[in-house]
């Protein structure tokens, strides 16, 4: 049997099993439910401690990550940044260099243009300097041809008056001397120009004069030596120059040097009248003298004639050229200088003995003063 029992409250019929079951339930669910509230509980707390643990766990796993990323990203910063500061070097460096390449090449293109400026300058003075050697070439040619032009007019113009120089010269000797034998030199023939034989009036030779005649502007010092080796070979007594252009200082028209008599036009016949009286005067001494002995004459005639003078002339020419050879080599050769100085001396003294006896013998009319034997040349040469 079913038991029933109303709700006060609502009046609702309710069965006592029904409500009996449905406390036990309630109960048992209250029980089951605080149970399962509780494990629930447990299990939720374990479920947090896991959770915690894993959650620590992975935490801490995700910190040791993160602090690994972290250290890696770190370093690859600190690698990044390092990297960037040698690339941000490199192109400071790099842009240091291309300013001073820049600089470089602007400098290169500066001393370039400098060069090619100097050169080109250089090249223009060059071809201008080029062009005044020509015009100066050009001007000096054109001088030239007309100094030649006119040194040949005046060439001609000078010989000719040359020419009637010693025409005159040979004519006023052959009119003055008639005694004499005056012979003119060709042209083109080694000598003087004019050759004087000089005779007494018996017609004995007393000895010869060589003239030479020169119709120039400027004096020349090798005619001297020239006529002395024309006196030599023509084995002449007297050697004369007739000329105007002589320029010795305070010169009064006639000189005599070397051996050599120099005089202007005007004195010439002067100075032939006194030479030519002087070997009239030595050819009649001579003629005085050939009484001695055949040779003793012979001898005497020799050492009194003009080639024995003048070859003993010759002779102290020699020793005077050795002497001014001597000078020249004597800081090199002062062994040579002194032994050739000794022989020259003696040569010189030796000489001078043999032609100071022959004079004492003789006597200063008959065997004259020796040129370059004279006591103030044997001074200085001592």
């Amino acid at each position: 049997m079913t038991s029933q029992i109303t709700c006060p409250h609502c009046h609702t019929p309710i069965s006592l099993d029904d409500a009996l079951t449905g406390q036990i339930k309630t109960a048992v669910e209250q029980q089951l439910s605080t149970e399962y509230e509780q494990k629930l509980s447990k299990e939720q707390k374990n479920i947090e401690q896991r959770l915690k643990e894993q959650f620590a766990k992975d935490t801490s796993t995700e910190l040791t990550f993160l602090k690994e990323q972290l250290e890696d990203k770190k370093q690859k910063l600190e690698t990044a940044t390092k990297k960037e500061l040698e690339l941000r070097k490199k192109e400071v460096e790099f842009e240091e260099k291309e300013r001073n390449r820049e600089l470089e090449i602007q400098r290169q293109l500066d001393s370039e243009r400098k060069r090619i400026r100097e050169t080109t300058e250089a090249q223009m003075v060059e071809q201008q300097r080029q062009k005044d050697l020509e015009n100066e070439k050009k001007l000096s040619d054109m001088k030239r041809a007309l100094d030649e032009a006119q040194r040949k007019a005046n060439q001609g113009s000078q010989q000719t008056q040359g020419e009637v120089r010693e025409l005159e010269l040979e004519k006023i000797l052959r009119e003055t001397f008639r005694d004499d034998l005056i012979e003119p030199v060709g042209k083109g023939v080694h000598g003087a120009d004019v050759r004087q034989i000089v005779r007494s009036s018996r017609g004995t030779v007393c000895g010869v004069i060589l003239w030479e005649s020169k119709q120039t502007k400027v004096w020349s010092e090798g005619w001297i030596g020239k006529l002395k080796e024309d006196l030599r070979a023509e084995k002449a007594d007297i050697p004369i120059i007739v000329t105007t252009a002589y320029n010795e200082a305070n010169w009064m028209g006639q000189s005599h040097r070397d051996g050599v008599w120099i005089c202007n036009f005007q004195l010439f016949l002067p100075l032939a009248l006194a030479l030519r009286k002087s070997l009239i005067d030595s050819g009649r001494e001579r003629a005085m003298a050939q009484n001695r002995g055949e040779k003793s004459d012979l001898i005497y005639s020799y050492v009194t004639s003009q080639a024995f003078r003048q070859q003993v002339e010759a002779l102290v020419e020699v020793f005077t050229e050795m002497q001014m050879q001597i000078t020249k080599e004597r800081a090199a050769m002062e062994k040579i200088w002194k032994s050739r100085e000794g022989q020259v001396q003696r040569l010189i003294l030796s000489t001078g003995t043999i032609y100071g006896s022959v004079q004492g013998l003789a006597g200063t009319s008959v065997v004259p003063e020796l040129h370059g034997l004279e006591l103030e040349t044997i001074t200085d040469g001592s």
